[in-house]
């Protein structure tokens, strides 16, 4: 019986590293879009930010699992438009920021943080940690189909250890990178008190460092707002690239990344405008 078990948690470490690679990309996504989502709060309120949408995560794959493994073994043909809608959503996220940038957004006006009340600045964050677990269930979704597909061939219990394993290496992964991301001022900062006063080499790299932390901060933040919404057009339009034939034929001539935004964009700006003519519809009805 040990040597049965052993043989089963050789099996299942073998295949999880085969699974992580497989959905590295992904997960790489992943963070890019869930750093993005989880910056832009006060500093007090990053961490219990960043926890309040782990949580999330875990109940997202809490339900995502069973629900995967249910539709991969009765309803196969379920899961190809299940991720298409993911892709759809993803898309218009990341097109509604794009239009942001050039100017024709219809993005809704938030308060500043001077003027606004207590109950304004925490609907505002209860809003953004509702929209962060809504896009990670559907990157949720793609990860687990990716890691299911890797072990479809084993035993159903190799496949749940396996899959299971994933869902909780890339939500612990994934949003402790995010902590440590958004947390960079804090260690510059511990690095400075521990350099004041001491001379020598030690103490200089210190303060540099400390310094760099500081400074670099807003940059990253800036800059993860570019990376997260690219990742969402990339994982969006792959969707559509990789299991929509005549998508894949056409955007053929294409490098593969570039193929996968395009058809992002084109997606998002489609979804985009239908939402608008609806809302106005309802507008109108009003």
């Amino acid at each position: 019986m040990a040597t049965g078990i052993l043989l089963i948690l050789d099996d299942v470490m073998s295949m999880t590293k085969i699974a992580a690679k497989k959905t590295a990309g992904v997960l790489g996504d992943d963070l890019a879009v869930n750093a993005e989502k989880a910056t832009g709060f006060h500093a007090s309120r990053e961490l219990p930010v960043i926890w309040a949408i782990a949580k999330g995560s875990f109940l997202n794959k809490l339900i995502i699992l069973p629900i995967i493994f249910l539709l991969s073994a009765f309803a196969p043909m379920l899961i190809v438009p299940i991720l298409l809608l993911g892709g759809a959503y993803l898309s218009f996220e990341g097109a509604e920021k794009v239009l942001d940038w050039l100017g024709f957004g219809h993005a809704q006006p938030v308060a500043a943080a001077e003027t606004a009340s207590v109950s304004e600045i925490m609907a505002q964050e209860a809003g953004k940690i509702r929209d962060a677990i809504r896009t990670d269930f559907i990157l949720s979704v793609e990860i687990i189909v990716i890691a299911i597909g890797s072990v479809i061939a084993y035993p159903l219990m190799t496949q749940v250890l396996v899959v299971g394993s994933i869902a909780l290496l890339a939500t612990i992964g994934v949003y402790g990178l995010v902590a440590m991301l958004v947390r960079m001022d804090d260690v510059g900062l511990h690095l400075l008190e521990r350099a004041e006063g001491r001379h020598g080499i030690r103490a200089r790299l210190q303060i540099m460092l400390g310094h760099m932390l500081l400074a670099s901060l807003p940059h990253i933040i800036s800059l993860l707002t570019v990376v997260g919404t690219i990742a969402m057009l990339l994982v969006g339009g792959s969707m559509f690239v990789h299991n929509i034939d005549w998508v894949h034929h056409t955007l053929a001539f294409m490098p593969i990344l570039l193929a996968e935004i395009t058809a992002g964009l084109i997606v998002g700006f489609v979804v985009v405008g239908l939402y608008q003519v609806v809302k106005r519809a309802m507008a109108l009805k009003e």
